[in-house]
């Protein structure tokens, strides 16, 4: 593994790629990076559409003068520099693990080197679940922010009533979720170009506008954005809440590294991604400011109005409306391939049951689909859609899954920088306690707007917790009855060396997560058909702190006597588990592989009183056991190859 800081600080370091190995030149820069700005950037890239108007309107309702919209202006820009450049793009990129990055990939480095303990897992789990309540809100929001744009065209707010707006939404999201099992490898070509038009377009458009209040660059001096929060009470933490929806998405930067690298990433935003959405928010604020002035309403209070699309010109303002359109589906895109991606790595951890996973390229590991979470997810958008009916109303529930994912990232930053990269105390306090701060005051921020709709990703979070709590909890006490009593291994080979059954030629690989003791499938093959195969392959797949496992450390064979053998198949968290392939590429340590009988384990659980978990868990992770994928799929095993064995334990 490199050394993370190292590569972090090396202009040509290893950028990796979807297998975890490809490194970056000069020459694959340049699409590396436009690949970075159509999937990275299109979350935090659509913030101008809702952004600016909602902080704006938070703080217009006893009206506005001059000052306090530069104020507002001053706390989004100094967010995209704090938050975005020097948390996530200065420090948290520094922070990989073996190029990966997001809130599971810190959690796996975080465990490395330090003792264990839940607290660390709880963390990531926290983490990941307040994820999924954004990977709900994030197509919701940015669809209906884009096709609100429709109501600003001439006579678009007769025609396009809020109803007609609803049902464009409704039908553009289940096309984009409908298209997820064809893969979108193709479609995938064409979001570079589109968000690098749409980021020049916003740009320009601002740049433009900014003409119309010079003034408003003042917002670049800091005490604005201070004298704002601190002069205005609760009302400037309501619009400090709603600011923040200038950086959702931030967390992407970290996520997608090891789809991108670094270097590609962090070009993209400095050259283009960062001034476009500067110069776009600083246009809406000098346009607001040139508006309320020339109707004489500044410092009256004033209806929430959609900046974004009223600075655009009525000529291009049908396109720009298609654009943004074209935007938020691709930010939807990407929040969608995320939630696929966190739920592999949190199987792959422990976290989740096994779910069936489909691969929709041959030539990208990355590009993976899910039935169940697309539609479990569709579903949550769906209804969020049709119960806020508009982006307004749905922004208030945006900013606290993406402000509670920060705080998460900063605690499990802590423990890399002290652990892994063994910072002084001194030094991991200096560098984290700020950043740390600036995520708690907004995290507070936003948990004053609960009621207006926060509570939706909290109770998103709160179920996703509850399942993957359930699901560890009751795996460890399934664990503990399964193994209780268990004949070590060495000891059954030595006792069947000596009073041999009968013995079939052939190799039988039997599956079980402790390789040491005598897997259940092989004792009720010895009760039930009195018989032995000739080499006997007990088996685990181990699953490292690493998304990458290298092909060399792949397997190794532990010889039990000339009839047993321990294998040990190791996979990176992004890896997904070939098994039989990888046995027999172990050669002659694996015997007759290619015509090999897999044995596995296939138990039931019902509840007794007095079990380890209440009532509703029990049924909950019986619930969950039953409607796992089949490990048969999961572990790339030929069904006709596969004998399913077990018995039946109260839980």
């Amino acid at each position: 593994m490199h050394d993370s800081e190292t590569a972090a600080d090396d202009a040509d370091a290893s950028i990796t790629g979807q297998s975890g190995h490809t490194s970056a030149t000069a020459k694959a820069m340049l699409p590396l990076t436009i690949g970075a700005i159509g999937v990275v950037f299109g979350d935090i890239g659509t913030s101008p559409l809702y952004a600016f108007r909602e902080a704006l309107g938070q703080a217009a309702s006893d009206g506005l003068d001059r000052g306090e919209i530069i104020g507002v202006m001053s706390l989004a820009l100094w967010a995209l520099i704090i938050i975005v450049t020097l948390k996530y793009v200065v420090f948290l990129m520094r922070a990989d693990n073996d190029g990966e990055g997001g809130v599971l990939a810190l959690l796996a480095l975080a465990q490395r080197g330090v003792a264990k303990g839940g607290w660390i897992i709880a963390l990531g789990a926290v983490g990941a679940a307040l994820f999924y309540g954004d990977a709900v809100i994030t197509p919701s929001l940015s669809v209906l922010s884009a096709v609100e744009g429709l109501k600003t065209l001439p006579g678009g707010a007769a025609v396009f009533t809020e109803g007609r707006i609803l049902v464009i939404s409704l039908v553009i999201l289940a096309a984009l979720f409908a298209i997820q099992s064809r893969g979108t490898e193709m479609v995938s070509k064409l979001f570079g170009p589109v968000c690098i038009a749409w980021f020049l377009a916003i740009g320009a458009l601002g740049a433009i506008h900014i003409a119309d209040g010079p003034g408003i660059l003042a917002a670049f001096l800091p005490w604005h954005a201070v004298s704002f929060v601190t002069g205005h009470g609760v009302l400037g933490l309501f619009v400090l809440g709603a600011v923040f929806l200038t950086v959702t998405g931030a967390e992407a930067l970290t996520a997608d590294m090891g789809h991108f690298g670094k270097a590609p990433i962090r070009l993209a935003w400095l050259a283009l991604v960062f001034p476009a959405l500067a110069l776009n928010y600083l246009g809406q604020g000098a346009f607001a400011i040139h508006t309320l002035e020339e109707a004489g309403r500044m410092g009256q209070p004033f209806a929430n109005q959609d900046w974004f699309f009223q600075m655009i010109p009525e000529a291009v303002r049908l396109p720009m409306v298609l654009l943004a359109t074209a935007a938020t589906i691709i930010a939807s895109q990407a929040v969608i391939t995320g939630a696929f991606s966190l739920t592999q790595q949190a199987m792959q951890l422990g976290l989740l049951p096994r779910l069936a996973i489909r691969q929709t390229s041959a030539g990208h590991a990355g590009q993976i689909y899910m039935p169940a979470i697309n539609w479990l997810v569709l579903f949550g958008v769906m209804v969020l859609t049709i119960g806020f009916r508009n982006s307004s109303a749905m922004a208030a529930a945006y900013g606290i899954a993406v402000t509670g994912t920060m705080v998460i990232t900063c605690c499990l930053a802590f423990m890399v920088v002290r652990r892994r990269w063994g910072w002084g105390l001194p030094l991991s306090l200096a560098v984290i306690v700020p950043f740390l701060s600036i995520d708690l005051i907004f995290f507070g921020a936003n948990i004053l707007r609960v009621v207006e709709g926060g509570w939706v990703p909290l109770t998103i979070a709160a179920g996703i917790l509850a399942v993957v709590w359930t699901w560890v909890r009751g795996r460890k006490i399934v664990s503990a009855l399964e193994h209780d009593g268990a004949v070590p291994l060495r000891d059954m080979a030595a006792a069947l060396a000596a009073r041999p059954p009968k013995t079939v030629p052939g190799t039988a690989v039997f599956l079980t997560a402790r390789p040491d003791l005598t897997p259940h499938a092989l004792l009720h093959n010895l009760k039930h058909n009195r018989v032995l195969h000739r080499h006997n392959l007990v088996t685990t797949v181990r699953t490292l702190q690493k998304p990458h496992c290298d092909p060399d450390e792949r397997l190794t064979v532990t010889r039990v006597d000339d009839r047993f053998a321990i294998v040990e198949l190791r996979y990176g968290f992004m890896e997904q588990p070939d098994v039989r392939a990888d046995l027999i590429r172990g050669g002659a340590a694996i015997p007759d592989a290619a015509k090999a009988s897999f044995f596995i384990g296939r138990n039931s659980y019902s509840h007794v009183a007095e079990g380890g978990m209440p009532l509703w868990q029990d049924v909950l992770f019986i619930t969950l056991h039953r409607n796992a994928a089949d490990p048969t799929d999961y572990f790339n095993i030929p069904p006709n190859r596969v004998i399913e064995l077990g018995a039946q334990y109260a839980i």
